[in-house]
């Protein structure tokens, strides 16, 4: 019998063993491939430029003393011109290398049937020349008109894009900043169709202008000061509430690093020297920690890890196993479901963006059900209830710490991510929601798009990597290291090289919250304000290209 039971346990090894070089071969596929892909920030940063051209337009007129009185934009000392053509180019750099790259692939891989590259190529060319239009646009604004044409001129020959648009845009921009200027007979709608936001407004207004359409002239500018002002306010408010955010953030964090710096003194200089415990204060059932402190920081710490690891009664290949069986499903349930739907002959990126949210909510919701499936199923030999195990409680201050630890969130991966730009540059790959959520210009879409993200994202997640996995950990491991073990392998899960560095410093304050609050429902409130002010941030971005 115990030789059956050796034998089982091997066994169940060896499988577990086969089944972690299948994900850690996937998740190394999946890492490498998206270090070809250009970071979802350089997206970011031209909408963000997009956005300050719009409201650098903003000159509202006042009456005073009978006379017309402009009021100063402040965005315009700035030069928000000259700011967006210098991202313009950069990521133009960036796209151009990526298609040097593709054509050297190509170039190795001419025999084979593969067509991945050429699509990828053709995509990445459209988007080059869109850029191209952009700088054109930009460079007349700075009085470059000359440098303008020339960036022009290379479209109108270009064959390589499926739609055409380029090369049917091109000359009609050329035709409205040449001397003397060409009026093509349908200029405003290829204008209109193919430009959107600040430039085909700035287009529109050229022709306008040589036209001699006075009226609709008059119409545009008016549209384009309530469009100026709106955006503006949107700039005010992102520049704003990040400033302020970052500044809560700093502050709490210097508290939390006092407080700890006096305790840690405090029990230096007690007499007994080391944390000893208060009689009854500490655990309450089940080995679960009460809000109550104690005097000094390392008793804090010494209660918290003793009232998780005691509640943990698995070994650890039940924690190896749910995480194993949790990355099979997820690349299982990514692979299965776009393969149904190309048998049904469905393609979500052609039908619009709400379809694809459509896509993407049903995708999350079938993989937070098997992945709760899973816990479930390797937690019921150890407990009779396993989700009354998770630490999800109503009382206590989870709301003070799931706000505190946001703010203190903010300034650290932002500095996180600043760093990790300049390490990565323009490659590393993104979330592929980002495009999706900025172009949710309709209710329905941004608000499945929004419990997704804001809702099941954070409920799920927190289960999965605090609840259940960090918890695990601390059997094991110290407190910091299953916090570092935890952020890391939660920062992983999201395969893009460009979010490791700032997820797992949000993993870690994410697991840092928990382990102090003892409470769940601190990092699922942290996640879902990290999660919804990021969505929010896209959606006001996402304004500017409308």
């Amino acid at each position: 019998m115990a030789n059956e039971q050796k034998h089982h346990s091997e066994r169940y090894r060896l499988l577990l063993m086969i089944l972690t070089v299948i994900v850690t071969f996937l998740v190394g596929v999946e890492l490498i491939g998206s270090w070809n892909q250009p970071k979802a920030q350089s997206q970011l940063n031209l909408y963000q430029s997009d956005l300050l051209l719009q409201a650098s337009e903003w000159q509202p007129v006042l009456e005073e003393n009978g006379q017309d009185k402009i009021v100063p934009n402040p965005l315009l000392e700035s030069d928000p011109v000259a700011a967006a053509l210098k991202t313009y180019r950069q990521v133009r750099t960036s796209v151009q290398v990526d298609l040097d790259r593709l054509e050297k692939a190509e170039a190795e891989t001419s025999g084979s049937d593969s067509q991945a590259p050429t699509a990828q190529k053709q995509s990445r060319s459209r988007f080059r020349d869109e850029l191209d239009l952009r700088i054109g646009l930009l460079l007349v604004e700075a009085e470059q008109t000359e440098d303008a044409i020339a960036t022009w001129s290379p479209l109108t020959t270009d064959t390589q894009t499926s739609d055409n648009a380029a090369s049917a845009t091109a000359p009609v921009l050329m035709g409205l900043w040449s001397d003397p200027p060409q009026l093509l007979p349908n200029a405003q709608q290829v204008l209109q169709s193919q430009l959107k936001g600040w430039f085909r407004d700035t287009a529109l207004e050229r022709l306008y202008t040589l036209a001699q359409r006075q009226d609709d002239l008059t119409t545009l500018q008016i549209d384009r000061q309530a469009v100026a002002s709106n955006a503006l306010v949107r700039v005010v408010a992102i520049n704003g509430l990040t400033l302020v955010g970052n500044a809560a953030g700093i502050i709490i964090l210097l508290v939390w690093l006092v407080r700890t710096w006096l305790r840690r003194r405090q029990f230096q200089l007690s007499p007994s020297g080391s944390p000893q415990p208060q009689p009854g204060v500490g655990e309450e059932q089940e080995g679960v920690m009460t809000a109550e402190s104690t005097t000094v920081d390392e008793a804090d710490v010494y209660l918290a890890q003793t009232g998780l690891a005691k509640s943990v009664l698995w070994p650890v290949e039940t924690i190896w196993q749910v995480m194993v069986l949790w990355f099979i499903a997820f690349f299982g349930v990514s692979l299965s479901i776009p393969v149904l739907i190309y048998v049904l002959g469905i393609q979500p990126t052609s039908l619009g963006a709400r379809p694809q949210a459509y896509f993407a909510f049903i995708n999350y919701a079938v993989l937070v059900v098997v992945g709760l499936s899973i816990l479930i199923w390797s937690l019921k030999p150890f407990l009779s209830t396993p989700f009354k195990w998770l630490r999800i409680r109503w009382r206590g201050n989870w709301l003070l710490w799931g706000l505190s630890g946001y703010f203190v969130a903010l300034p650290l991966v932002i500095l996180i991510a600043l760093l990790n730009q300049k390490i990565l540059g323009d490659q590393g790959g993104g979330n592929p929601l980002l495009e999706l959520i900025i172009q949710s210009h309709d209710p329905v879409t941004a608000s499945l798009l929004f419990v997704m993200v804001a809702g099941l994202a954070p409920f799920f997640e927190e289960i999965l990597f605090r609840g259940f996995f960090l918890t695990s950990l601390t059997r094991y491991l110290p407190m910091w290291g299953a916090i570092g073990v935890s952020g890391i392998v939660f920062a992983i899960a999201h395969l893009n090289l460009a979010d490791i560095l700032p997820l797992t410093v949000l993993g870690c304050v994410l697991g840092f919250v928990y382990s102090r609050s003892r409470n769940l429902l601190s990092s699922m409130l942290l996640h879902s304000l990290w999660n919804s002010g990021s969505f929010l941030s896209l959606l006001i971005l996402g304004s500017s290209s409308r």
